[in-house]
């Protein structure tokens, strides 16, 4: 069955394609697995075990009324790693699924895991603080939360462009409009947890083998404060910056990013 039943009994959606060693995908705010239909067949054909799965709120998966927090989501990942007898994982994760990899190797461990690949991750801290001064101001994201309750629609309509690139099809500009599953209640619930998260000290815990692949015209999560003091945490991180790559890269810088990551996960 196409589904697994966490401890508090949400029922996760999960898809698989291929076999050999297992890749766990991790999906970025709002999107479900589908966003790695690219990269589930590009490692496939690679001869890997491609694992897909919509995290609690997103896609397929139950919409429960809480759990919408790092402890959790990590929780929920290692429930269906376990389920799977998972061993020698990668974990490949974008946007706010990277802090959810972080957490679950600090929480639960890393004998099941190979090494971590982050694309646009959100770590180590989003929120501007005494002691994170080039973080954003809380009210920025309480503006961008109001616009969500108001219009959330307008927003997305708004952001498509900047999440690609020029060269872009229209056509894959909508279909990646269409990769987000989510309730306006689980998106800001989501989101809240993904400002308010402090990953540093978890970060320098990491002992797994990381590669973190970031672009340098990523408007959603700029690599000033998140990419490059994310991989000035993780011991031993390899940081590859991409030159006009976007938030989607996974979809702009496809060829590069599959070429990286398989060489990563060979040498690791």
């Amino acid at each position: 069955m196409p589904f697994i039943a966490t401890k508090d009994d949400t029922q996760l959606y999960w898809r698989e394609w291929g076999q050999g060693a297992p890749i766990l995908f991790l999906n970025g705010l709002g999107c479900g697995s589908q966003m790695w239909d690219y990269q589930i067949a590009a490692f496939a054909e690679q001869g890997f075990r491609c694992i897909g799965f919509d995290r609690r709120g997103h896609g397929r998966s139950d919409q429960p009324a809480g759990g919408y927090d790092y402890d959790t989501f990590a929780d929920d990942i290692a429930t269906l790693i376990d389920a799977l007898n998972l061993s020698d994982v990668t974990l490949i994760a974008h946007s706010m699924a990277g802090g959810e990899a972080v957490r679950y190797l600090t929480r639960h461990g890393s004998k099941r895991v190979a090494r971590i690949v982050l694309l646009g991750s959100t770590t180590p801290m989003l929120l501007k603080t005494d002691d994170n001064p080039n973080g954003v101001p809380l009210a920025g994201f309480e503006a961008l939360w109001a616009q969500w309750r108001r219009d959330y629609p307008k927003w997305v309509a708004d952001n498509i462009a900047p999440f690609f690139i020029p060269e872009t099809s229209p056509a894959m500009m909508r279909w990646g409009a269409t990769l987000l599953q989510i309730s306006i209640p689980a998106a800001l619930a989501c989101s809240r947890a993904m400002v308010e998260e402090d990953f540093r000290a978890e970060m320098r815990r990491i002992k797994v083998p990381t590669l973190l692949i970031h672009g340098d015209r990523d408007r959603s999560m700029p690599v000033e404060i998140t990419g490059k003091p994310s991989a000035e945490l993780i011991p031993g991180c390899q940081l590859h910056i991409y030159e006009g790559a976007p938030h989607g890269l996974m979809f702009t810088h496809m060829d590069r990013l599959h070429a990286d990551i398989l060489r990563f996960m060979r040498e690791s």
